[in-house]
């Protein structure tokens, strides 16, 4: 499923975020941005530990704020972390927008055409799917009019029930 939001062109697309061919993937992940379970423990045992060493010594970071490594053997040339929780591994919808925002953001630093989201803080952060959709999607919304290099926007959902809901809201 796609549709255009300004100048980018949003995709919902179910499967692994570790296997999109894309510029850059966004990492949901902690303040401290080591690399445990959900998201990015798939991108970790893909991409490969030093992924995790390079995020970590740019760390801690606030929740809400994004950074970048390499993708070490993933198929992207970047990983964008986004603290979406901290140590309580508890997110909200603020951090959820800020952290969307800003890997957007770090998405344009680089110069990248394409980007994938996972949907944030909805394992390991327990948030609600339907509610999750909403924040990332009106963000990518507001985002899209000062849009200079980003063109596609992929949201990737692992399972068939948070596709549902996301195809719904998008």
């Amino acid at each position: 499923m796609q549709k255009r939001l300004g100048k980018i062109e949003v995709k919902l697309i179910r499967g692994d975020i570790t296997e999109q061919e894309v510029d850059a993937i966004v990492n949901a992940a902690n303040d401290h941005l080591w690399m445990g379970a959900g998201v990015a423990g798939a991108i970790k045992r893909k991409g490969g530990v030093e992924i995790e060493q390079e995020a970590m010594s740019k760390g801690p970071i606030p929740v809400g704020e994004a950074v970048v490594t390499g993708a070490g053997g993933l198929k992207a040339k970047y990983v964008i972390h986004a603290a979406v929780m901290g140590q309580d591994l508890k997110t909200s919808e603020e951090y959820i927008r800020n952290a969307t925002l800003n890997s957007l953001k770090r998405a344009e630093e680089l110069k990248v055409k394409s980007v994938a989201f996972p949907a944030f803080g909805t394992g390991v952060g327990g948030f609600p799917p339907d509610e999750c959709a909403r924040i990332m999607i009106d963000a990518v919304r507001d985002f899209s009019n000062q849009a200079e290099s980003v063109r596609q926007f992929w949201f990737v959902l692992f399972d068939k029930e948070s596709y549902d809901i996301w195809s719904v809201r998008l």
